[in-house]
Parts: structure tokens; C-alpha cells; sequence
């Protein structure tokens, strides 16, 4: 009997515990996939308005600022503001000249998500996970409308 009164009380504390142990980095499994999510539909979203802006320019160059413009924009929006992105066009059938003819665009675009909470005592770096989209888009699908005419 007195064995019995000894442990009373000992089940709640085991359960804090083990709740705490598990909890944590259960949380933080949650977040980090979270966040994950959250850059892939930003870097999405950033080849969808990219291969927009690059096949509404006039030409090449112009296209090549607005695709930027455009993947900064939608990263900013998602939460992935100040995030290194790299953006790459590529054409066919007409690679040097991608606003002619029939050209088809495809816009990729590559960035990182850091991992929330990881010290970087870790791993050295701040931990990462690279993410990147692709979209395509053909050159007469959209046209940019010369407002100035009657």
C-alpha cells in the first residue's frame, strides 16, 4: 500500500514530458512543411506571371526585365521576400528571337526556402530546400494591345 502512494501523482509528470519530447519537433515537422508549401506556390505562381510578362514584351530584352519584375512580385507576395531566384527562358523553334512566329516560351524559375528554427551550427549554412518551376507558354496566346491606336 505504501508503495502505491509513492508514485502518485508521477503519471503527470511523465506525461508533460513525453507530450514536450514529442510535441516540439512535431511542431516543427509542421511548420518547416508549411513553409515549403508556401515557396512552391510562390515559385508557381513565378513562372505562371513570368511567362506572362516575357511573352507580352515587345521584344527580348524588355521581356527579360518584366519576367524578372513579375518573379520578384510573386515571391514578395508569398512570402519570400528577399529570397535569391534565377530566371531562365528558353524558345523553340526560333531560339535567338523568342517574340517570332510561332515560338513557344518556357520560363524556369529556381529559388530557396530556408528551413525555420535549424541553427546553423547544424549544418554550417543556414539550411535550405531548393524549389523551381517551369511554365510554357506560346508566344500568340497573349497580346500585348496597342492602346495608343484609334
Amino acid at each position: 500500500m505504501r508503495r502505491r502512494r509513492d508514485e502518485r501523482g508521477s503519471a503527470l509528470v511523465e506525461l508533460t514530458w513525453l507530450g514536450l519530447l514529442l510535441l516540439v519537433p512535431m511542431l516543427w515537422i509542421l511548420v518547416s512543411v508549411f513553409e515549403v508549401q508556401q515557396g512552391a506556390l510562390g515559385v508557381s505562381s513565378a513562372a505562371r506571371s513570368a511567362g506572362r510578362a516575357y511573352a507580352l514584351a515587345p521584344n527580348d530584352a524588355v521581356g527579360r526585365a518584366r519576367a524578372e519584375a513579375a518573379v520578384r512580385l510573386a515571391l514578395d507576395d508569398q512570402g519570400l521576400e528577399g529570397e535569391p531566384f534565377t530566371v531562365q527562358v528558353s524558345c523553340e523553334p526560333y531560339p535567338a528571337d523568342c517574340h517570332s512566329g510561332t515560338s513557344v516560351i518556357t520560363v524556369r524559375v529556381a529559388t530557396q526556402v530556408q528551413i525555420p528554427m535549424l541553427p546553423e551550427a547544424l549544418g554550417g549554412d543556414a539550411p535550405a530546400f531548393a524549389l523551381d518551376a517551369t511554365h510554357t507558354v506560346p508566344i500568340g496566346q497573349y497580346q500585348e494591345v496597342d492602346r495608343a491606336a484609334p
